[in-house]
């Protein structure tokens, strides 16, 4: 059987273009290990193991995944919804959070559980969103349980703290967190357009607030097509604030949620980010209520989601190549 497979490998790989694929059928996990040993000695890559066949590239293939810098591979970070939502309605919400949306909390246990495999995993940063995260009074022990493992952002859009939640906010450590407020432009039209009257005046507060905490502070803009000069005027408002240039954002609409209008992603265009939901596990935190971009109904095991993700950006990585390559322009 194994000369058998052996010859067929042979045959298919020598009738194959150098960096295409072809299909060879095995017939169990004894073959799928002939076939990941015969193309490691004679130079060429097994790509995917299928049901009743194994995928194999002409050529030895170059890891689309380590040809990445190390922060942008999937699974350096985590992004983590903690609730959907929030005391704002913007009218481009990738994830259609709004005070009616569902609540889909993660609780407290359940993030620290997230955490402890998260940092299993080899996972080097967490992102905490949602909706609002700060909707939820008790966020501050999610965030003790994550700023104790890892780095950790969380994103906000800076309204709330007043009372109880500003009383738990300035109880959180201050070396391991960063507060990431979301402000849109340098004055109230542009911002307050999309996310309600008022809104700019507190987020811009509440990054004064933060910054006045010691707080390292991060801000965000999301651009529509109706930005205009907003980036160039964003970045005197930066200045006037003292926020370097790692402490400033500046991101396009996407066309998901709320938005009617922006950039059209799908699995296979963006880079992905792994992105744990109550709901399960979804490919970019940009696309966390489109069914398309779901990955797994249950985030635990969590490395088991982390690895399909990669073999899947992979495999969409060299079918580009490929195309790339049968169809030059010049």
């Amino acid at each position: 059987m194994s000369l058998d497979l052996t010859l067929r490998l042979i045959e298919a790989v020598n009738a194959t273009p150098a960096g295409s694929t072809t299909l060879v059928d095995v017939d169990g996990p004894a073959d799928v290990a002939i076939a990941n040993r015969w193309t490691a000695a004679t130079g060429n890559s097994l790509l995917v193991v299928h049901p009743h066949a194994v995928e194999i590239m002409r050529g030895r293939m170059v890891d689309p995944i380590g040809a990445l810098p190390e922060n942008r591979r999937p699974g350096y970070r985590l992004w983590v919804y903690t609730n959907f939502h929030c005391n704002l309605a913007c009218d481009y919400c990738c994830v259609s959070s709004s005070p009616r949306a569902a609540r889909r909390v993660i609780s407290v246990e359940e993030t620290a559980a997230l955490v402890r495999d998260a940092a299993d995993t080899g996972v080097r940063e967490l992102y905490i969103t949602g909706g609002e995260p700060f909707m939820l009074l008790d966020l501050d022990e999610r965030l003790h349980a994550a700023t104790s493992a890892l780095p950790t952002t969380v994103l906000t859009n800076g309204m709330l703290w007043q009372g109880e939640r500003l009383r738990r906010l300035d109880a959180l450590p201050r070396d391991r967190l960063t507060l990431q407020v979301s402000l849109d432009s340098a004055t109230p039209e542009l911002h307050d357009r999309h996310r309600g009257a008022g809104s700019f005046d507190r987020a811009l507060a509440g990054v004064r607030l933060a910054l006045d905490l010691g707080f390292r502070v991060r801000v965000a803009a999301t651009l529509g097509h109706d930005a205009g000069n907003s980036e160039s005027e964003l970045g005197s408002l930066f200045d006037g604030l003292g926020l370097d240039d790692d402490q400033r954002v500046v991101r396009r609409v996407a066309r998901q949620g709320e938005a009617n209008a922006g950039l059209t992603v799908t699995r296979a265009s963006l880079v992905p980010e792994v992105c744990v939901t109550a709901d399960g596990v979804w490919w970019h935190p940009v696309a966390a209520t489109d069914p398309s971009m779901m990955v797994a109904d249950a985030w635990s095991p969590l490395d088991a989601a982390v690895e399909a993700i990669r073999d899947e950006y992979r495999r969409h990585r060299l079918r580009s190549d490929i195309l790339a390559s049968t169809f030059p322009c010049a």
